[in-house]
């Protein structure tokens, strides 16, 4: 959970509510990918960040006019767009990246596989080449290939640093705390779910029974409240008429994590969330990458905790999805390779 604004008070309340400022010290950040369908909610969220000082907002189309709109927002960052030919100069200077940038999905994750695969590597690669010390945000899809590309990128140029590489996995946790609230009658603050693995159908593991609320639900309720953080997605991509998918419940995701790591930058204690990240956990499966609670500090992954007591039902989630993150990151190190 984001604490509250310690700052001055946005114009909008739920601004307020939603942002953590508790620490003065403020950053660069660059969206690559900002005229898009995430891109573009997530700019105008960043802006309204107190921890922002400034978004350089890049893209191969539109950056130029988002940033105009987006600058005229009343909060103290400066907002600069870049066109195609400027992918550089947006990352100079930058100690955030966040990347939205590809295709949407529409009824799978594979299927956009191979464009948004060469679009992050692409984008890493100027990332090692401006901005190597940067903390590298990755929302592209299918994230649990994009960010061992992201990865694989940077080692080759000689600057992976695996404390600074991120796969937002927040909208699961954002969707397992909306749902169970849902189920159970209570309010999203109440009812906050650890969520690990990937972040892609049976990759991804609520921990319901890590939750007091969510130990109630069972039987038939529990299936398919888990079937539902898994598959959310689904249902906005079926309601948009295979038109798009999630873009402004992700931008949301997107721009409440990036908060997250910003206060962990600026030194707040005790900042703990799921995120995708090269961790030790299951390297012994060779899975080298996985999603659990981070403390994320100072130079970013503080610690990276374990997947604490699981549920028989828990077990079972995590076994059907181990195998299928290793294929997912397998597919993405070849990628590169």
């Amino acid at each position: 959970m984001l604490s509250r604004v310690t700052a001055r008070a946005l114009s909008a309340p739920s601004a307020a509510r939603f942002f953590s400022a508790s620490a003065a010290h403020q950053t660069k950040v660059a969206v690559l990918g900002a005229g898009g369908g995430i891109g573009q909610p997530l700019s105008l969220l960043l802006k309204s960040d107190p921890l922002v000082t400034s978004l350089s907002l890049y893209d191969i189309r539109g950056a130029p006019g988002v940033a105009a709109d987006v600058s005229h927002v009343d909060t103290a960052s400066e907002v600069k767009g870049y066109a195609a030919d400027q992918l550089d100069q947006a990352l100079e200077g930058v100690k955030v990246v966040v990347i939205p940038a590809g295709v949407p999905r529409k009824m799978t994750r594979d299927d956009l596989f191979n464009t948004n695969a060469s679009i992050v590597r692409d984008l890493a690669a100027a990332v090692a080449r401006v901005a190597p010390e940067a903390h590298v945000l990755v929302i592209s899809n299918p994230v649990n290939s994009t960010v061992p590309i992201v990865a694989a990128t940077l080692e080759k140029a000689g600057v992976f640093n695996p404390r600074h590489l991120f796969g937002i996995t927040t909208l699961d946790v954002v969707r397992a705390a909306r749902f169970l609230a849902g189920v159970t009658g209570s309010t999203p603050d109440k009812t906050v779910v650890p969520v690990i693995g990937g972040h892609s159908g049976a990759t991804i593991v609520p921990l319901l029974s890590q939750t007091p609320l969510g130990k109630g639900v069972t039987g038939e309720a529990y299936k398919a409240l888990v079937n539902r953080i898994q598959f959310g997605g689904d249902e906005v991509v079926k309601a948009k008429d295979g038109a798009g998918s999630a873009t402004l419940s992700m931008a949301y995701a997107g721009a409440k994590f990036t908060n997250s790591l910003l206060r962990g930058l600026n030194g707040e204690k005790g900042v703990v969330t799921p995120t995708f990240v090269k961790s030790p956990l299951f390297a012994d499966q060779g899975i080298d990458f996985f999603s659990t609670n981070v403390e994320l500090g100072l130079d970013g992954v503080e610690k990276i905790h374990p997947v604490g007591p699981l549920s028989a039902e828990e077990e079972a989630l995590l076994a059907a999805c181990l195998p299928e993150l290793k294929k997912n990151i397998e597919k993405g190190k070849a990628f590169v390779a």
